[in-house]
């Protein structure tokens, strides 16, 4: 069989997370994957709902106060409008002499000039990535220990549990481990804890899971590097751990044969931004090379590390974007049956998936198992031998995710309604929202979801029987776990990073909670209101725009953290034609700038920029270039992001 990918041959463009799903997120009570719904597992899902709908509770609550629901027609006020934030222009010496050497667009140039990448070679080097730039495996810290402990399972026999996690990177990691160790002759299975009942990590639930299959070594992903007390319990019972990690490390590792995370002290792995997906392919590059396997068997299972990585947020830069980008070309092939069955359920074309597509329709499937059921349904998809046995849980997975957006609809809804009715943007710098009933595992959407509505760094809380959970996430310029820690008074635990956390906390303690947050949060933003932010790139005149620029824009990606899609910006154009409202709020508009016209979109901007406030004077606007295609005819498009009055400073 021909290799599906081989080294040295770059793969094409591989699209963007920020496709039209996206767009939707900027209200918040629309749904980024309601253009691919599926239509199988309604039956299921029917069902699935009952169950989770008679297993509520009635009563609500907000802030820990049992409450009735606020009278209708409260509104929450919007946030203030955007600062933009245009970047100072490239050096234009530069942009021309990349250029000249290169024979691209300028406008493309700019933008590579305006990230550092100023040197023909260094250019070169980015727009063609290659699997020859990835670094030597060997160079993790422990990563021989860990392959040879391994392999020395696979020569005596010994029976091995991959230990995942239940979200997609450990799901994937899980996966793409345990179909590596079966192909060089390994007695391995995979295992994925339940969130409600055995929680994150590496626990006793893994371990006892290793000793009913008479396993002798447990191989984690995406999990392990705190797991002290579970490795020293698996050594206790016979069994060895190898781990294998990216999340931060205590001050001391657990006592296993070998930890393998780019990010220990004492590793010098150049590149520690690795997703835990990332870190079992380098392992399994390793095992491969010790195994003397030839490279292209373990490349046909990139797609699970493009899947992982992107639905990871992880800086797609150095390795991890060289690793999605031949990622997608495998899962546009789509032969791994598992993917194959979930864009037949999601009616999604295996040529049309990219990084978008992974972030916004294929990763929150996988997702919705460890959130609504069992992520062990998820690792069942990936494992499939064949499509027929794939699609039994690949329909499974599409009625867990639509139940996950009922559930997320359902509790947005409420929490807005609750917050409608206490909200004051002057006190209220962080936002505690608490509720009876609300499901575990949509909070943390809905979490995002009211940031995006209100700019407010957001804790929501479900409670049951004295105890609540709870999922954070943060705005630019509020270091989320910070403000947590600063309330850690009230908690019973609590852990997380930067924009996002999770707490425990006794229901009687709320208020004071929130309190705490509120005020953590004051202090870091200085008592000065927060506002949003639209960022800029670089110029781009409309009579640059051509299908070759997005052409080649293509190359730029895949686009993620790190590596955003370009946000160009045009000062002073004219608006040629009527603006008009379409749909739920969108401003459709044609623009025009010396002669030259441009159609633009801009999804729910006409709240924001009413036709009847543009006039007839000229507009400065930030936009992605796109094509759209109508009754068959292709046209660029400008897909706006914010607009404003030509040379109005308060945006």
């Amino acid at each position: 069989m021909r290799p599906l990918l081989q080294r040295g041959s770059a793969p094409g463009p591989a699209g963007d997370p920020y496709g039209d799903e996206s767009d939707s997120l900027r209200g918040v009570r629309c749904d980024p994957e309601r253009r691919h719904r599926g239509g199988g597992g309604r039956v299921a899902r029917a069902r699935l709902s009952d169950v989770w709908r008679r297993g509520r509770r009635r009563g609500r609550s907000y802030s820990g106060v049992t409450s009735p629901a606020p009278a209708p027609g409260l509104e929450l006020p919007r946030p203030p409008r955007p600062r933009w934030e245009l970047a100072p222009a490239p050096d234009p010496h530069r942009v021309q002499a990349l250029a000249q050497e290169l024979h691209l667009p300028p406008a493309l140039c700019r933008v590579l000039v305006a990230r550092g990448i100023q040197e023909g070679e260094a250019a070169r080097t980015f727009l063609r990535p290659l699997l020859d730039h990835l670094h030597p495996p060997h160079l993790l810290t422990d990563a021989t220990r860990a392959a040879r402990r391994i392999l020395q399972a696979v020569e005596k026999g010994e029976g091995i549990l991959v230990h995942g996690d239940y979200d997609v990177d450990g799901i994937c990691s899980a996966a793409l481990l345990t179909l590596w160790i079966r192909r060089l002759g390994g007695r391995v299975e995979a295992f994925v804890p339940d969130r409600l009942r055995d929680g994150y990590d590496l626990g006793p639930a893994g371990i006892e899971r290793a000793e009913a299959l008479g396993a002798t070594l447990i191989v984690t992903c995406d999990s392990g590097i705190v797991a002290h007390d579970a490795v020293a319990l698996a050594r206790a019972r016979g069994v060895d751990v190898v781990i294998t990690d990216h999340h931060t490390p205590g001050e001391t590792l657990p006592p296993a044969v070998a930890v393998v995370n780019p990010n220990r002290s004492d590793c010098d792995y150049p590149y520690p931004s690795l997703a835990g997906v990332g870190v079992a392919f380098k392992l399994c590059q390793l095992l491969g090379q010790m195994a003397g396997r030839p490279e292209a068997e373990l490349l046909e299972n990139l797609d699970l590390v493009a899947l992982a990585t992107v639905a990871d947020l992880v800086p797609l830069t150095g390795e991890n974007r060289v690793l999605v980008r031949y990622g997608l070309r495998v899962l546009q092939q789509a032969r791994r049956p598992g993917v194959a069955a979930l864009l037949e359920v999601t009616e999604l074309a295996a040529e049309d998936v990219d990084a978008g597509k992974v972030g916004f329709v294929l990763a929150p499937r996988l997702n919705a198992a460890g959130r609504m059921g069992s992520a062990m349904e998820a690792l069942e998809l990936l494992l499939a031998p064949d499509l027929d046995r794939a699609r039994t849980p690949a329909r499974r997975l599409e009625a867990l995710n639509a139940l996950r957006r009922d559930e997320d609809a359902r509790t947005l809804d409420e929490a807005l309604e609750r917050l409608a009715a206490d909200y004051d943007p002057r006190r209220d710098f962080g936002v505690v929202v608490a509720g009876e009933g609300w499901h575990p595992g949509v909070i943390g959407i809905v979490a995002s979801r009211i940031v995006e509505r209100i700019h407010r760094p957001t804790v929501l809380l479900t409670t049951e029987n004295g105890r609540a959970r709870g999922s954070a996430r943060s705005i630019p310029g509020v270091h989320l776990l910070d403000a947590v820690r600063a309330a850690e008074d009230h908690l019973v635990r609590f852990g997380g990073h930067r924009q996002a956390a999770g707490m425990d906390v006794e229901t009687a303690r709320i208020p004071h909670f929130r309190e705490a947050f509120n005020k953590a949060v004051r202090h870091q933003l200085q008592d000065v209101q927060p506002r949003p932010r639209a960022r800029g790139d670089v110029t781009l005149g409309l009579d640059e725009v051509s299908e070759e620029l997005l052409h080649f824009l293509q190359y730029v990606g895949p686009f993620g953290i790190g590596n955003p899609e370009p946000i160009f910006w045009a000062a002073g154009v004219e608006v040629a034609r009527g603006a008009r409202i379409v749909g739920k709020g969108h401003l459709k508009l044609r623009l025009r700038e010396r002669g030259r016209e441009l159609e633009a979109i801009g999804f729910g901007l006409g709240h924001e920029m009413p036709p009847e406030r543009l006039g007839a004077g000229p507009v400065d606007v930030l936009f992605r270039l796109r094509t759209n295609e109508f009754r068959g005819v292709r046209s660029l498009q400008a897909q706006l992001k914010d607009m404003r009055i030509a040379g109005d400073g308060t945006s």
